[in-house]
Parts: structure tokens; sequence; C-alpha cells
């Protein structure tokens, strides 16, 4: 079982159309939306949930009135504030650390799951998917991240499926690392502007920190020929290959607008070809 992932140092680069548009080439391929904060894979496949499973994240104090004393040692010790001065838990406030529990006298307080979150089973034209949403304002997305791989995963082995097709989270905190550690091969899609050629180098030392294989696409890059010129050389200098450039294309969003992969939308159109072009390659790097 291989698993590859697509990522990106920021927001709105594109990896989530060319993680669709891989959807449409791949084959016996399980997907997995891994940007559980504002996962947007399902608008394009549109998934057909099959087994909802909820998830729970950091734990909640519950107060036992009837055995509080209101000796308000809870309440002082409370780093975060989640605990008023009535003897209330602010759950948005809550980090889950147990500290309230530990400092009550009387045993008056206890920690109980709290509901942050579901993780969907479903399947889609292009193959069956697992997908998840974090509860607004919860913590512990990278835990999440890791739900959703193994249910991939696990899905993988029932389906007997030969890989994962990953669709990452942008930036480098905790749900990046719980998406890339230990795939097979990290796709970082970048484009050609000041502030992505910034947080392509810091992704690339994230995947480099987990030694992860990583392969480079820069997209659009005919909007700044300039910008690409120097992704490409800073690539060179660190032995990053680059395994697509991608040309700007109004047919990326009116693929979008009829919900339709770009590949599904214009199959002989410029982006296709060059996406059909990195999955090959893609799945030679794979196979050696």
């Amino acid at each position: 079982m291989r698993e590859i992932v697509v990522i990106s140092g920021k927001g709105g680069t594109g990896k989530t159309s060319i993680t669709a548009g891989f959807a449409s080439l791949a084959k016996d391929t399980v997907f997995a939306d891994c940007d559980v904060d504002a996962p947007d894979l399902h608008l394009i496949l549109k998934p057909k949930i099959k087994e909802t499973i909820g998830f729970h994240g950091l734990k909640l104090p519950v107060i036992d009135r009837a055995v509080c004393t209101n000796c308000k040692r809870c309440y002082e010790s409370c780093k975060f504030d989640a605990i008023d001065e009535d003897i209330n838990v602010i759950k948005e406030r809550c980090e889950g650390c147990g500290v309230c529990t530990y400092v009550c006298p009387v045993n008056a307080i206890d920690v109980v799951d709290r509901d942050s979150g579901f993780v969907y089973i479903s399947e889609t034209r292009f193959g069956p998917m697992v997908h998840a949403i974090l509860n607004t304002a919860e913590e512990t997305s990278g835990k999440l991240v890791a739900e959703v791989r193994k249910n991939a995963k696990k899905l993988a082995e029932q389906e007997n499926m030969e890989n994962i097709l990953i669709d990452g989270p942008p930036g480098i905190g905790c749900p990046v690392t719980s998406s890339i550690t230990g795939v097979d091969l990290v796709l970082i899609v970048t484009e050609p502007t000041l502030s992505a050629i910034h947080d392509l180098e810091r992704v690339l030392e994230v995947a480099d920190h987990f030694s992860v294989p990583a392969v480079v696409c820069i997209n659009k890059y005919d909007i700044n020929r300039e910008n690409t010129e120097k992704i490409e050389v800073y690539c060179r200098n660190n032995n990053v290959e680059v395994i697509g450039r991608i040309p700007y294309d109004t047919e990326v969003t009116e693929a979008m607008v009829v919900e339709k992969t770009i590949v599904e939308y214009s199959s002989s159109g410029r982006v296709s070809k060059v996406l059909m072009d990195m999955w090959r390659k893609i799945e030679e790097k794979l196979k050696s």
C-alpha cells in the first residue's frame, strides 16, 4: 500500500483541484481529505456518506455540584480561564489539561470525552473516500487527521486497494505533520508569488525533517515567469524535482462551477495533459 499526499505551504494554491484531477486518473485508490479544518475535496468528488464516526478530541471537565464545596481551587488553578468564579466550565477555553481534577480536594470534577467532530466513510464516482470535519473552535486537528488516515488504511485493506491519495492541509502545523508522517511521497503545490516561495521553503524543510521524499508542482507558472525561475533554481539547488508546471487556464474555474474535475471537464485541455503527465511520474516514482 502506497500513500501520496498533496500539500502546500499556504492555502489557495490549487492543491485540492490537483488532487481531484488525480482522482480522475487513479486506479485502485482510496481518497482521503486530511484538511479537516476546512475540507473541500467533497465539493468536487460529491461523496455519498455510508458511515459516520464520532470524533472525540480533548477531554472536558464535568463538575458534580452535589459534591463541590465551592473552594475555588479549580478556578484559581486554571491557566486558561476555562472555569469562572461561579465554578462553571467555559468549554471554548478549556484545553483539557485536567489540572482542575488534580487540585479538587473532594474529587468533584471528572473529565469526559467531548464531541469534537466527525469522520465519514463515503463512496465517490472514482472510488472510496474518507473525510472529516472538526467542529468550530475545537482543537486536536492533528489527531483527527490521524483518524482519517487510519480509516483510509483500513478501507484500503478491506477493498484491496493499492494507493491512498491524500488531500493534505496547507501550512506547516500539526495537521501537516500528521498528514505526511510515514507517507511514500509528498507533492508540494506552489505558485510563482513571493509569499508562496517562502512558504515552499518552509514546507520542504518539514518534509525533509520527517525524511519524506518530496516533489514540487508549480501551479499557474506563467503568471510570473521570473518567480517561477526562482522556484526552479531553489529546487535545483536543493535536489528537489519539479515534476509539473501547470499553466493558468480559466477551464479550471469552469470545471469547479459544474462540480467536475478538470480532467472530466476537458480531458484534452492544457491543464489535464500536465496532470496526466504528473500522475504518470508519480506512479513511476512509487514503483521504483
